[in-house]
């Protein structure tokens, strides 16, 4: 399993599952990362942490813990 953590800086991707429950899978849902969606790794933090990406025309900043949770292919 691939997660969105894994992806390196420049590379795209599309969005297979989202693991997680209750509230955390909704807030990251509510950010417009659904399954299907594309979503392009911008930039890594010097120490790894947030990840930036670009999802449906805008930019975002996920957390590592987060990006783990997104499963893409």
């Amino acid at each position: 399993m691939k997660t969105l953590k894994d992806l390196k800086v420049g590379k795209t991707a599309k969005v297979v599952k989202l693991h997680g429950e209750g509230a955390v899978k909704r807030r990251i849902m509510d950010m417009g990362i659904t399954r299907g969606v594309e979503v392009y790794v911008r930039k890594v933090a010097p120490l790894g942490d947030p990840i930036e990406i670009c999802v449906r025309g805008y930019e975002l900043s996920l957390r590592k813990h987060d990006a783990q949770m997104i499963e893409i292919e």
